[in-house]
């Protein structure tokens, strides 16, 4: 049976005030991690970012924790190598992995960040779900892809977050809503709901912080 994947639910009250809570406490830079050796502790519930190079990872994670300098873009794709770990309120930990798509990274550079990744993926038990980012406007690539089979190998539970919502008209939204869902479709791994936002005018903000803060 293919899944719908429809667009994620309006949080009921309850379910948003829990959202706001968990990201209206400090959030703060723990460390950035170049190797298994280096993870912290298992002690808190972990969610992760991945993302193709400039989708609009690090705005989002700062709309989500309301801190603009949190978490930094860089303008060269696939130069943040190091797998950043987020404290949110005093469970939680928010995982910003590299940018993938590697336009100017060295072959070996790329290699062992996808070692890196893959053990991450795989044996981090505390990890409750990546949110993979899809540029709204280009939909699911070839370069995604990779991820999306990474984390069915990894058997870990992904959502498609689409970014720069704002950026589509909202007929051409449709169609690559379309093309998101069929591509989703093809992943075991895959949860079958779609969140939509936009950082910059902070749609579907309020209802992503709501998933995180629900995840047991």
């Amino acid at each position: 049976m293919t899944l719908p994947f429809p667009i994620a639910p309006d949080p009921d009250p309850q379910t948003l005030e829990q959202g706001r809570l968990l990201f209206a406490g400090e959030t703060e830079f723990v460390k950035g991690v170049v190797a298994m050796s280096g993870l912290p502790a298992p002690n808190r519930l972990e969610v992760c970012f991945a993302g193709r190079s400039n989708v609009g990872k690090s705005s989002l994670i700062n709309a989500l924790t309301g801190r603009k300098g949190l978490a930094r873009a860089s303008n060269t794709p696939g130069r943040t190598q190091e797998i950043n770990f987020f404290t949110a309120g005093d469970a939680h930990y928010l995982v910003d992995l590299p940018g993938y798509g590697f336009a100017n990274a060295p072959l070996p550079v790329v290699e062992k960040w996808q070692r890196l990744l893959k053990q991450y993926l795989s044996g981090r038990q505390t990890l409750r779900r990546a949110f993979v980012l899809i540029d709204a406007r280009h939909g699911v690539k070839t370069v995604d892809e990779e991820i999306l089979k990474l984390l069915d190998s990894a058997a870990v539970t992904f959502q498609a977050v689409l970014t720069k919502a704002d950026k589509v008209k909202e007929k051409e939204r449709a169609t690559i809503l379309d093309q998101v869902r069929g591509a989703l479709a093809k992943h075991p791994a895959a949860y079958p709901e779609i969140v939509v936002t936009s950082s910059e005018k902070g749609w579907g903000i309020p209802t992503l912080r709501a998933i995180i803060a629900t995840l047991e």
